[in-house]
């Protein structure tokens, strides 16, 4: 057995942001992808898999009783496969703010959910919403609290526009120019980033008057300028906007910036080579950049891997 592909996600704008009703703009990342699958001669990584399913389908099941209205799964089929052995094989980075348990959501969805929503349907404005609400629930079960947005991206794999908390809708992105010297890419930090405890730094700092104040009067704004920048193809603005959005995460999110990169940060900042921005919620996992002329950026950021997501 082995199911379709479901593929990562770079939400581009809108990391936080999204929580106090910025606008926000993700895309799939064909990159990396995974699948549900049951092998012969599980690994040690597809026995943990599996085991991880177990406990999915034990929430799953509570979830179910507790919101009929919401979603009902085939739920003895799906104990059938994990006692057959089902595990999720996957490419995606856990930790990295690609999507990793997002992906695993919608492959779940798609194989077990009944009466689900379909791409191939017209995707309304009230299906998208209901889709994210399942999948917000779905996802809580990794992450103690999820706005649904990973796996829906995955799950329908195509770009995702959010207006705010109550109005999603699909979008298309300028199309890509590999001839074109801007390019958004990845930046590897190498440390793992685990969600929870950044978002609870972040709440924590919601507490305070001051970063409220930032996070509307400026976090937001440029946030939601960025957005609009880049689906109406205004590089020159794109880039301005995402300085200052870059400039505003350094001084008022340094504890998801890993120590080792707010000097690479800085430098980015000061000779325009390149912007850096949080990818997902920090404190690890990829970086996400953007620069007008790549071969400078990746000069400049010699010691680093660059993984190019988009080029214009």
């Amino acid at each position: 057995m082995k199911g379709p592909l479901f593929y990562s996600k770079i939400l581009l704008f809108g990391e936080y942001g999204i929580i106090k009703d910025s606008k926000g703009l993700s895309i799939p990342y064909n990159f990396y992808n995974g699948a549900l699958k049951v092998d012969e001669h599980p690994s040690e990584e597809a026995l943990k898999s599996n085991e991880s399913l177990r406990r999915f389908a034990a929430y799953l099941e509570d979830l179910q009783s507790e919101s009929t209205d919401l979603v009902s799964f085939q739920l003895e089929l799906m104990k059938e496969d994990i006692n057959r052995g089902m595990y999720f094989d996957s490419s995606i980075p856990q930790g990295y703010g690609v999507g990793s348990s997002g992906a695993l959501v919608a492959a779940i969805y798609d194989k077990y959910a009944n009466n689900k929503i379909t791409v191939l349907e017209n995707l309304t404005r009230e299906k998208l919403l209901q889709l994210k609400t399942i999948f917000s629930h779905m996802e809580s079960f990794f992450h103690g609290k999820s706005s649904g947005l990973d796996p829906l991206n995955s799950y329908l794999s195509i770009p995702i526009l959010i207006n705010s908390k109550d109005n999603i809708e699909a979008t298309g992105i300028p199309s890509q120019s590999t001839e074109g010297k801007g390019a958004v890419f990845l930046l590897d930090s190498g440390i793992v980033g685990e969600t929870a405890p950044m978002v609870n730094i972040f709440m924590e700092n919601l507490k305070d008057q001051g970063f409220r104040k930032m996070l509307k009067t400026q976090f937001v704004k440029y946030t939601d300028a960025c957005v609009e920048n880049f689906l109406g193809g205004d590089m020159p603005s794109l880039f301005s906007n995402t300085k200052m959005l870059s400039r505003i995460v350094l001084n008022n999110f340094k504890p998801m910036i890993p120590e080792q990169f707010h000097g690479i940060w800085q430098k980015g900042i000061d000779t325009n080579d390149y912007y850096l921005k949080l990818c997902g919620s920090g404190g690890g996992g990829y970086i996400l950049g953007f620069t007008q002329d790549l071969e400078k950026a990746k000069i400049s950021l010699k010691d680093y891997k660059l993984e190019v997501v988009y080029q214009f």
